[in-house]
């Protein structure tokens, strides 16, 4: 029999604020985080808008001369899980290191190191790319560096799988505890992608919202204004633990993790599969992984990324998932106010959606002041408000058509 996973820990970091209590708090409030970039000149782009994590010293986390060693995603990635490691009173010793393992995903990982020594390649030839350019770069390095950092001896593991990178990494995690490989596990995901080639890349493909002269009114989901995503910068950090272990040491439990969903879309790179195929399997896959019905779940916290295509292709997928339910259910986007973390949305909003169950409440989705005939659900508009609800869900769907879903109870005290 499968073993009960619980969260006893959590570290967010995004464009809203840079703790996880900052980030409930704004998110409530309905405040953005988009704002004109200011990591690059971004005057000659389409798009000139991002969600920057502010106020952002990596040197609150890391000694002065390891930073270097390492890509923005990583120091994103260390002070979310130094959060979360410490609000959940988890200690790794060497009587448990071996069972406490890392999971940490992004879509992209170091971009922002690959664009400069690309520029140092170009102006002084090979002899001056740093030596530290690889592990500064690679995906795995931000799980890797965890790792070190707090001895955790465990599975060490690495998810990239575009936009639902970190989604994933959360659910592997949950079934590595359920099956008794680990007790503990420290998942989640980042992204520091807002960088030249990134932010132009996107552009390229005009997927990026241009509403330069309003950054944050740009994240619109389901409205009928909307333009386009947004790219925001982050990490979300989860502590997972095995229940019983959980209340041996008396820990703080947030929620617990009952269901985990992926699914194929096999359709195109880039659009989602037609009448949300992909997403909509996704969800029944966590509903029937949760052995529960889609009437007991009551909020989702879409993907809602402000495409015109996939804010009505999930829409469609929530419809046929949950039937008439739909009509009741209450799904927001929180990407209106955070960006788009790509491989680091998936973390950031089961956090978010670990924090909606806990108090009660559900994130608004801003922006939404006219909405799109064909995006008909109830997405929370404008203002957060109380509820009662039981069960929650996270989506995530990325490039290549790979989803992940994500299912979590209350838990009561």
């Amino acid at each position: 029999m499968a073993r009960r996973v619980v969260v006893t820990g959590l570290g967010l970091i995004c464009g809203v604020g840079n703790t996880t209590e900052e980030v409930w708090r704004n998110l409530l409030a309905g405040r953005s985080g988009i704002c004109r970039i200011t990591q690059f000149d971004a005057s000659k782009f389409p798009c000139q808008i991002a969600a920057e994590v502010k106020n952002f010293d990596p040197l609150r986390f890391i000694e002065k001369k390891e930073v270097k060693k390492m890509g923005r995603f990583i120091h994103l990635a260390i002070a979310a899980a130094d959060e979360a490691v410490q609000s959940s009173g988890l200690r790794i010793t060497p009587d448990n290191a071996t069972r406490i393992g890392v999971h940490i995903g992004s879509g992209i990982g170091g971009f922002d190191v690959i664009e400069r020594e690309h520029r140092n390649l170009l102006e002084g030839g090979p002899r001056k790319i740093s030596p530290f350019f690889i592990p500064a770069a690679i995906v795995n390095l931000a799980a890797g560096h965890v790792s070190i950092r707090f001895g955790a001896k465990g599975p060490n593991e690495a998810t990239c799988t575009a936009c639902t990178s970190s989604a994933h990494s959360i659910g592997d995690a949950f079934k590595i505890i359920a099956r008794g490989d680990a007790d503990g596990m420290i998942a989640g995901g980042t992204e520091a992608a807002v960088t030249p080639m990134s932010v132009g890349g996107f552009a390229a493909m005009r997927a990026l919202s241009t509403r330069n002269d309003a950054p944050e009114q740009s994240s619109r989901p389901w409205d009928r204004g909307r333009d386009g995503f947004v790219i925001g910068e982050g990490a979300g950090i989860l502590i997972l633990e095995e229940l019983e272990r959980a209340r041996r040491r008396g820990a703080n439990i947030l929620a617990e993790i009952v269901g985990y969903g992926m699914s194929g879309d096999a359709y195109h790179i880039t659009a989602p599969a037609e009448n949300g195929d992909g997403a909509y399997r996704v969800m029944l896959n966590a509903l029937d992984d949760a052995q529960i019905s889609p009437e007991q779940v009551g909020y989702i916290n879409a993907h809602g990324t402000s495409t015109d295509i996939g804010d009505k292709l999930e829409t469609i997928a929530v419809k046929r998932a949950f039937q008439n339910h739909a009509r009741r259910l209450a799904v927001s986007s929180t990407k209106s106010m955070t960006g788009h973390l790509l491989g680091g949305a998936g973390g950031l909003e089961a956090g978010i959606t670990i924090l909606a169950l806990r108090d009660q409440i559900l994130p608004p989705t801003i922006n939404l002041e006219d909405p799109d005939p064909e995006c008909d659900l109830d997405y929370v508009p404008n203002l957060a408000r109380k509820a009662e609800f039981e069960y929650a869900m996270s989506n995530s769907f990325g490039f290549g058509g790979t989803n992940g879903a994500l299912l979590f109870r209350r838990w009561e005290k």
